[in-house]
């Protein structure tokens, strides 16, 4: 089973890397960007098949590892 967690800032907290790749995009011409917001992705294969558990185990993982939850959000989702 396939699983993807999907970790980003929440909202207010400040984000210099984000705002350095915005820079960098408007340097390169490319147009229209009004914001980035980075953020880090772990697309994760577990064993076994129930995906109500596979969630559980993923949500503790980023609770306890994947994020920092004072300052981050996090999104569990199982692929299949």
């Amino acid at each position: 089973m396939k699983a993807r967690v999907t970790v980003t800032l929440k909202t207010g907290i400040l984000d210099p890397q984000g705002k350095a790749i915005e820079g960098a995009l408007k340097a390169l011409g490319v147009a229209g960007v009004a914001s980035v917001r980075q953020g880090k992705v772990f697309d994760i294969e577990l064993e076994g098949g129930d995906p109500k558990q596979a969630e559980t185990l993923l949500k503790q993982a980023a609770d306890k590892l994947l994020a920092n939850t004072v300052i981050e959000n996090y999104r569990v989702e199982v692929l299949g």
